[in-house]
């Protein structure tokens, strides 16, 4: 029996179309694949930030990289220290950047420079009620008694001013800057609340003393 073979010729004829194929293949713009799998987007990044070190061979080497990531976890804690205390430098300064937004705005630097300029009478709410409570834990009930009637007259006392200097700031307000939205209710609050505060403690610090004038 005879087997069938393919001659040379054949062969020939073979690689020439495939040639011509590949040939006509690339002048209509067929790209061939790449012949590997596209990488993921994790092994990308991976190549692009360095080869991952090796695990420590040691405990003493073990070691030295935790101290050298706590070493470095400080210096970032530190300098984020620095940067917070920097920012609670200009907001205590009154720098209308770092004010909480309650506290932006030319409106409410002025309102805070007339309650600053002045004594109130609620500046002693916060003594008061220490006061008040101090009374309340003591075993006489006539010290209890007088002391009840004496926050009750003293908050009386301290909503009415609080209600005048809230409009009496509304007016000046309004007249020192026309363009401005001043609501009255917003302005009489602030007030009420910055002027209840003892004046150490109040944020951002005053800039005037009682007895100044206000420009």
């Amino acid at each position: 029996m005879r087997f069938l073979r393919r001659s040379a010729t054949d062969s020939t004829d073979v690689t020439e179309e495939s040639d011509a194929g590949a040939e006509a293949s690339s002048v209509k713009g067929h790209t061939p694949g790449k012949g590997r799998p596209t990488p993921k987007r994790r092994e990308a990044e991976g190549r692009r930030r360095g080869p991952v070190p090796p695990p420590p061979r040691t405990t003493r080497e073990a070691m030295r990289r935790a101290r050298g990531n706590k070493e470095e976890r400080k210096e970032l804690a530190a300098q984020r220290r620095e940067i917070r205390a920097a920012q609670r430098e200009r907001m205590m300064a009154g720098e209308d950047k770092y004010l909480p937004a309650r506290d932006r705005g030319p409106v409410k630097a002025y309102v805070r420079d007339l309650v600053d300029s002045r004594r109130n009478l609620l500046g002693l709410f916060m003594p008061l009620a220490l006061v008040v409570f101090v009374a309340l834990l003591a075993p006489n009930r006539l010290l209890q008694f007088y002391a009840t009637v004496l926050c009750l007259v003293m908050l009386l006392a301290m909503i009415l001013e609080g209600a005048l200097n809230g409009r009496r700031y509304t007016r000046l307000a309004r007249l020192k800057y026309p363009k401005e939205t001043v609501r009255g209710l917003s302005v009489g609050w602030y007030a009420f609340i910055r002027a209840s505060q003892i004046r150490k403690l109040r944020i951002p610090k005053p800039r005037l003393k009682p007895g100044d004038k206000v420009e």
